[in-house]
C-alpha cells in the first residue's frame, strides 16, 4: 500500500493550522505545504483488489479457494476500503483545505449521491440479468434465488412485496451481495465530521474513530453489558439481520488510509525488525486461516476459529483483521519501493516490456475503481452462469476468469476515456 509521501510527521499533531486559520468557504492552503503526488502503489494495489473481488464474487469459481483471503484474516475488501480512504484524502481532503468545510462537505455529499445511484443501478441490472438467466432454463438453476432475492419476487407474511423497493431505495433493505457500496456511502458521510474534529486536534479525530469502532464491536459491547449501545444498521425491516459490512466498524480502516495520506500519521520506517515482525504476523496467520483448516487439516485451528470467531469477524472488522492487514500492507509497501518505483519495469527485454504493460493495465483498473467494481459485481453473475453451463471444468473456468478480467480492463479504459471528455478538446 502507500502512505503519505510528505516528510515524516509526528504521530499526532496538536492542531491543523491551515484548517483552523481559515473560515469556511475561504482559501486555506498553506503556502509552504508541498503538493502530494499520487503514489503508484495506491492504484496498483487497488487494481489488484478489483481482480480478486471479481474472482471471489463469482459463484462456483474454484480460484476463489486460493485467493489471498484464504491465507489470512484480511482480504481484498480491506485493500479496497484502505485505498479508498487514501484516494479520498487526495480527492476530497485537499478540497476542504482549498474551499473550506462547507463546500468540501458538499463535494463529499455529491460523491455519496453518485455512489448511491451506482448502487441502485447495480441492483436493478443484476436483478434483470438473473431473471433472464433463470428464464433461459439452461442449467435449471434459479439465479435470483442464489442471491436470496426472494422478497423482490415472492410475497410473504414476513414482508410486503410492494414495499421492497421502497425499503431498498431508503437503504432499509440491503441484500448481502449489495452491501459494500452502502457501507462506503456511510463511511464517506463521516468525512465532514472528521474534518471538523481535526480543527480541534488529531487526538479528537483518533478518539472519535476508535470510540465508534469500539461501539461497533458487538461481542465486546455485550461482554461489558453495553449491548444496547452497539452501533449497527438494520439490513431488512422484517428480521434482526444487520448490514454485513458495519460502516461504524469499517470506518477505522478507511480513516487509517485517510490519515496516512493526509500526513496525520507518519509513514513507518523501512527497517528489518519491522519487516520481520510483519512477516511473522502474516505467516503466523496461515495455520489459523481457511487454508490451514481446509488444506492442512489442522483440527486445533478449526477449534480455535470456532471459539474465537469474534476476534476476526468480518462484519465488525474485528481487531485481528486490522492487525493482519496492517502487517500485509506494510510488507507490500516496502516491497513495492518508494513511490512504487520497484513496480516499474527496468530493462528493454520482452519480459520487462510485458511487465510494464501489465502494471499499466492494473494501474488503470485501480484508477477507475468505482466503475470497475460495479461492472465486476454484474459480470461475476454472468461468469457464474458460464461456469454452470460448462460444468465447472478447469479449462473453461480459467478462460471465463480471463474473459472477466478483460471486461474489467475494458471498463477501466472506457471510463477513463469518458472522464477525459475528448469531445471538449479542440481539433488540431
Amino acid at each position: 500500500m502507500t502512505y503519505s509521501e510528505t516528510s515524516p510527521a509526528p504521530m499526532f499533531k496538536t492542531r491543523n493550522s491551515s484548517l483552523t486559520a481559515a473560515p469556511s468557504g475561504t482559501q486555506s492552503v498553506a503556502a509552504s505545504k508541498p503538493a502530494r503526488v499520487r503514489d503508484l502503489r495506491l492504484d496498483f494495489f487497488r487494481g489488484i483488489a478489483m481482480f480478486i473481488i471479481l474472482i471471489a464474487h463469482t459463484p462456483g469459481n474454484f480460484l476463489a479457494s486460493w485467493i489471498p483471503a484464504r491465507w489470512g484474516f484480511s482480504d481484498a475488501t480491506e485493500i479496497f476500503v484502505f485505498c479508498s480512504g487514501m484516494a479520498s484524502a487526495i480527492a476530497f481532503g485537499g478540497g476542504f483545505d482549498r474551499v473550506g468545510w462547507r463546500l468540501g462537505s458538499s463535494r463529499v455529499l455529491f460523491r455519496v449521491w453518485q455512489v448511491y445511484w451506482a448502487h441502485v443501478g447495480l441492483f436493478c441490472a443484476t436483478i434483470a440479468l438473473t431473471v433472464w438467466l433463470t428464464n433461459l432454463d439452461i442449467t435449471g438453476m434459479n439465479y435470483w434465488g442464489q442471491l436470496n432475492l426472494w422478497p423482490v419476487f415472492v410475497e410473504s407474511e414476513k414482508w410486503a412485496n410492494p414495499d421492497i423497493f421502497l425499503s431498498f431505495m431508503t437503504l432499509r433493505y440491503v441484500p448481502n451481495y449489495f452491501d459494500i457500496l452502502p457501507m462506503y456511502m456511510v463511511v464517506l458521510l463521516f468525512m465532514p465530521v472528521i474534518m471538523l474534529l481535526v480543527r480541534v486536534n488529531l487526538f479528537a479525530v483518533a478518539a472519535f474513530v476508535l470510540c465508534v469502532w469500539l461501539l461497533a464491536q458487538e461481542t465486546l459491547m455485550q461482554s461489558v453489558g453495553l449491548g444496547a449501545w452497539h452501533l449497527t444498521l438494520p439490513a431488512e425491516p422484517w428480521t434482526e439481520r444487520n448490514w454485513f459490512f458495519n460502516p461504524f466498524a469499517w470506518q477505522l480502516l478507511f480513516f487509517t488510509g485517510f490519515a496516512f495520506m493526509r500526513g496525520w500519521l507518519p509513514k513507518p520506517p523501512v527497517s528489518m525488525p519491522l519487516m520481520i515482525l510483519a512477516a511473522v504476523i502474516v505467516l503466523g496467520n496461515v495455520p489459523l486461516s481457511n487454508i490451514g483448516v481446509r488444506v492442512f487439516g489442522l483440527e486445533w485451528a478449526a477449534d480455535w476459529r470456532t471459539a474465537h470467531a469474534a476476534w476476526f469477524d468480518k462484519s465488525s472488522f474485528a481487531p485481528l483483521r486490522y492487525l493482519h492487514f496492517l502487517a500485509l500492507a506494510y510488507l507490500g509497501w516496502v516491497i513495492a519501493g518508494d513511490k512504487g518505483n520497484r513496480l516499474l519495469a527496468s530493462g528493454t527485454g520482452a519480459l520487462a516490456r510485458g511487465w510494464g504493460v501489465l502494471v499499466t493495465i492494473i494501474l488503470k483498473v485501480g484508477q477507475q475503481s468505482l466503475a470497475v467494481f460495479v461492472v465486476s459485481m454484474f459480470t461475476a453473475r454472468l461468469m457464474g452462469f458460464g461456469m454452470d453451463v460448462t460444468d465447472h471444468q478447469i479449462l473453461p473456468v480459467l478462460l471465463i476468469n480471463l474473459a472477466g478480467g478483460a471486461v474489467l480492463v475494458a471498463t477501466a479504459y472506457g471510463a477513463g476515456w469518458f472522464k477525459g471528455q475528448p469531445w471538449k478538446k479542440e481539433a488540431v
